[in-house]
C-alpha cells in the first residue's frame, strides 16, 4: 500500500465526515450492534454520535476523532472508527491509500 501525506486533520475530516454523515457506500460502512439497533433510545444514540464535537486530548489524542466514549440516559456507549482494506477484512493504517472506514456504534460491553 503506499503512504500519503495525510495529515491528522486530514484523517480527522474524513472521520467526522462519516460520522456526521453516516452515509455507507463501497468504502465507508456504519454499523449498529444488535444492542443499538433494537434500543428504545437508538435514534438519541445516533444523533449523539452524529452531533459529538468533544474531542480534547483525553479522548483524542492523536487528533484524529476516531473514537469516544459517551452516556445515553445513563448507559455508556462507543463509537469508532477503524481503518480497513476495501473487503473489510484486514486492518490498515488510516493514512494508506486505498484505506476504507468502518463506524461501528455500541453499548460499552460490546467492547
Amino acid at each position: 500500500m503506499t503512504k500519503h501525506n495525510f495529515t491528522s486533520s486530514d484523517i480527522a475530516k474524513l472521520n467526522d465526515l462519516l460520522r456526521t454523515t453516516m452515509i455507507s457506500n463501497k468504502c465507508n460502512k456504519v454499523i449498529l450492534t444488535p444492542t443499538v439497533s433494537e434500543s428504545e433510545d437508538r435514534e438519541k444514540i445516533i444523533s449523539t454520535v452524529r452531533n459529538f464535537n468533544s474531542f480534547c486530548e483525553d479522548n483524542d489524542p492523536y487528533e484524529e476523532h476516531d473514537c469516544s466514549v459517551f452516556e445515553v440516559n445513563e448507559k455508556k456507549y462507543i463509537w469508532k472508527i477503524d481503518y480497513l482494506d476495501h473487503n473489510f477484512l484486514y486492518g490498515l493504517a488510516p493514512y494508506e491509500e486505498l484505506v476504507c472506514r468502518q463506524l461501528t456504534i455500541m453499548h460499552s460491553s460490546e467492547y
